[in-house]
């Protein structure tokens, strides 16, 4: 408690807010001013009034923050916490397809780096990705950096032609779907509510594919008792938060 006063306090006086991604743990979550996932967090980025941000989250995340404030003081709580997948492309990759097909659509997922970002024509987010390339002109689409999220914009959007990349997020490229299935044989009861970040074959059988966000509106609209989430564990602190009386289960 005495610690949590202090961090109030130094906050007070350093006209700075906190900002925290759903990942972090709940602690964390508790103490800042504001919680959601990447896209959110920008977005409130730009509507605060104080002259420091300190963001509880990876590197890219503070990255986002700063090119939409530019004047502001970004922070990272640990500078060391990282995306292995916002790394996952190559700038002279892009440029290289570029060059053979000048009509190429570039589309790069929000949690990517802030070199990667500049490489595409438009940044996209786990929610808005299939409605955003749908709506490109360009048939050709290469989507980067999450091979995972773009091979399900593609079966969303089959009339594109969709550019699979290689990178992956390694907490959601590792789920199984037998792992999945093994909870659901414990829990018939429960929905499988799956991040698009996950292997096909995990999100082949869910009841619920979405962002983070989205999963925490299905689960809080929905009647069911219980749920199988696919996707970080930290979002079972305002899971159960919000939701007295649901079950939530993780693979």
């Amino acid at each position: 408690m005495e610690i949590a006063q202090e961090i109030r306090a130094l906050k007070k006086a350093r006209d700075t807010v906190i900002l925290a991604h759903y990942y972090v743990e709940p602690e964390v979550q508790e103490l800042a001013d504001y919680v959601g996932d990447s896209f959110f967090l920008s977005k409130k980025a730009v509507e605060l009034p104080q002259s420091t941000i300190l963001f509880c989250g990876v590197s890219f995340m503070g990255e986002s923050a700063k090119l939409l404030n530019p004047e502001k003081t970004v922070l990272m709580a640990e500078p060391a916490a990282d995306c292995p997948m916002a790394h996952m492309a190559d700038p002279r990759a892009v440029a290289e397809l570029r060059r053979q097909d000048p009509d190429l659509a570039v589309v790069c997922y929000i949690n990517s780096t802030a070199v990667l970002k500049a490489c595409a024509d438009v940044c996209v987010t786990s929610a808005n990705a299939v409605d955003i390339v749908r709506a490109l002109p360009q048939r050709r689409v290469l989507f980067l950096p999450d091979r995972n999220l773009a091979r399900y914009v593609a079966a969303q959007v089959p009339e594109k032609e969709i550019l699979l990349p290689n990178g992956f997020c390694p907490t959601h490229d590792r789920m199984l779907s037998d792992e999945v299935e093994r909870l659901k044989a414990l829990h018939p009861e429960a929905l499988v509510l799956a991040h698009p970040e996950c292997p096909q074959a995990v999100t082949d059988g869910a009841d619920y594919v979405g962002s983070t966000s989205g999963i925490l509106r299905f689960a809080a609209g929905s009647d069911a008792p219980a749920f199988i989430i696919c996707t970080e564990h930290g979002v079972r602190h305002p899971l159960t938060r919000d939701n007295p009386g649901k079950a939530f289960y993780f693979p």
